[in-house]
């Protein structure tokens, strides 16, 4: 079938890549065509995104794609992680590199915005967890030290929109990726413009709102010369990623209040929640510090975030500066040899955001806490990913809590899925059947949306069986559930 291949472009916070993606005979295949690194750099006393070399590498791919697919390519959308952004001046252009998330300009922020609005009146304008990474609170870090980028900002895109912009030359926010800022209002479908104007932020920077699949026309002139992609439009997925993960999630059931399912979306981060039909803005909700984003055919993933493999990717990186060029298959069969549960931290601690030195790090946390410090490189790992398990654990017994039900069992997506030690760890720590893949998920659920914007007729429930049919998956049953009770107990 002509012109009958979509592909997306998969921003992550430590990696990228180039996915392309064919739908025949009710089947997906996925086919990579370029990877590459990502992550901030320091530049002028601030943590950035190298913005002009992930344009670079997205370029690139495009390329591939064209060599690999020619004219039928019909599509091409973006996702990429939330709450960071950037500004666009009147004269259509970028306003400064993107700053990244774990920058410290946001620090305190969270206990300025609460002298100006109470923190009730926030989540229930917003329906969001508090984290001072939102983008809430980086606008509100820009606006207290005065910055003469927000002064002469006239629109606001986050970082899937901002790549959009430069494939198509339209301005525009995603649904999804909106509800991930801390100023959108889930319930009224649109920006929180009462509290907005509250906190005296430029209500001009909020520009209108747009649902996953929209159709932002054909590739700028210059982009497709450059690409070769002369035929190509430019339609948004679902551009928060895990927004799109969650939508290639092999589950039967429709979305709905009580689902008997929750998902744990594993990368640098871990994102657990369940997938229900309206947004749930409650004072226990509150109290949990849960979170209501925008799902793909208007669901609401009700979640909370956790660390994910932060924890083992600083330690490799530390590790490799000091010459130990270890795998992640080598760190995972190291850590399996290790003694189980001998040492737990909190991995959401704020010490463990943005160490120097990860493993010290580690090691000076279990210190702190009166845990057993963990000396070797194997108990390091395993010492991290059994932490984050139990934060997993943790999350899940909340998330309950809240939908008023148990959840039988725990389908785990993403780029974590290939580290079977942890897949199996989850099982234990939550004393629940694990359903782990697909690996890609966030590249085929963008994929997806792309898709059926095309082809018309394609829901969520319709995606969902194409990913069933098309997609292996790995089962993990608990194996030392009561041994993790104990231990989180003790």
């Amino acid at each position: 079938m002509a012109r009958s291949v979509a592909v997306a472009v998969d921003l992550g916070a430590s990696g990228g890549r180039v996915v392309s993606g064919t739908l025949a005979d009710g089947r997906l295949t996925i086919e990579d065509l370029h990877r590459f690194d990502n992550g901030p750099i320091a530049m002028g006393g601030e943590l950035v995104w190298d913005l002009p070399r992930l344009w670079q590498e997205v370029v690139a791919g495009l390329r591939a794609a064209a060599a690999r697919h020619g004219r039928d390519v019909a599509t091409v959308g973006v996702d990429a992680w939330g709450v960071d952004f950037g500004l666009v001046g009147a004269d259509d252009s970028l306003l400064g590199n993107p700053v990244c998330y774990r920058d410290g300009r946001t620090r305190g922020m969270l206990s300025v915005a609460e002298t100006i609005a109470p923190r009730a009146e926030i989540f229930t304008a917003t329906g969001l967890q508090f984290m001072e990474i939102n983008t809430l609170y980086q606008l509100l870090a820009l606006q207290h030290r005065r910055a003469a980028a927000l002064d002469a900002a006239e629109r606001l895109l986050m970082i899937p929109d901002i790549f959009h912009w430069l494939l198509s030359g339209r301005r525009s926010n995603e649904r999804t990726n909106a509800t991930t800022t801390q100023c959108f209002d889930p319930v009224a479908d649109d920006w929180a413009r009462g509290m907005l104007e509250r906190f005296g932020l430029p209500r001009r920077i909020f520009g209108p709102v747009s649902e996953p699949g929209t159709d932002l026309g054909p590739l700028r002139p210059d982009v497709a010369a450059e690409t070769g992609l002369d035929a190509t439009h430019v339609v948004m997925p679902g551009t928060h990623d895990t927004a799109s993960a969650v939508a290639a999630v092999p589950a039967a059931d429709p979305p709905r209040s009580r689902p008997d399912w929750c998902y744990v979306s594993l990368g640098t981060w871990a994102l657990v929640g369940a997938e229900i039909d309206r947004p749930l803005i409650t004072p226990e909700c509150l109290a949990l510090n849960f979170t209501n984003e925008g799902g793909i055919g208007g669901t609401t993933r009700l979640l909370s975030n956790a660390c994910g493999l932060w924890l083992v990717q600083q330690c490799r990186a530390a590790w490799r500066r000091q010459g130990r060029n270890w795998t992640w298959d080598e760190l995972a069969d190291m850590a399996a040899l290790a003694p189980p549960l001998a040492t737990l931290v909190d991995a959401d601690h704020p010490t463990l955001l943005a160490p120097a030195d990860m493993p010290e790090a580690i090691r000076e946390l279990a210190r702190a806490t009166g845990e057993p410090v963990p000396e070797s490189p194997a108990a390091i790992t395993r010492a991290a990913l059994e932490s984050v398990a139990a934060g997993i654990r943790r999350r899940i017994g909340e998330l309950e809590r809240l939908i008023g039900g148990s959840v039988g069992h725990v389908h785990v997506v993403g780029g974590g899925v290939r580290n079977r030690l942890v897949c199996q760890m989850i099982a234990d720590a939550t004393g629940r059947p694990v359903l782990a893949g697909p690996v890609e998920a966030t590249a085929i659920g963008n994929l997806l949306v792309q898709l059926a914007t095309r082809r018309g007729g394609l829901g969520l429930t319709d995606m969902r069986e194409i990913v069933r049919r098309s997609f292996a998956t790995e089962s993990f049953a608990p194996r030392a559930a009561a041994a993790w009770d104990v231990r989180v107990a003790r």
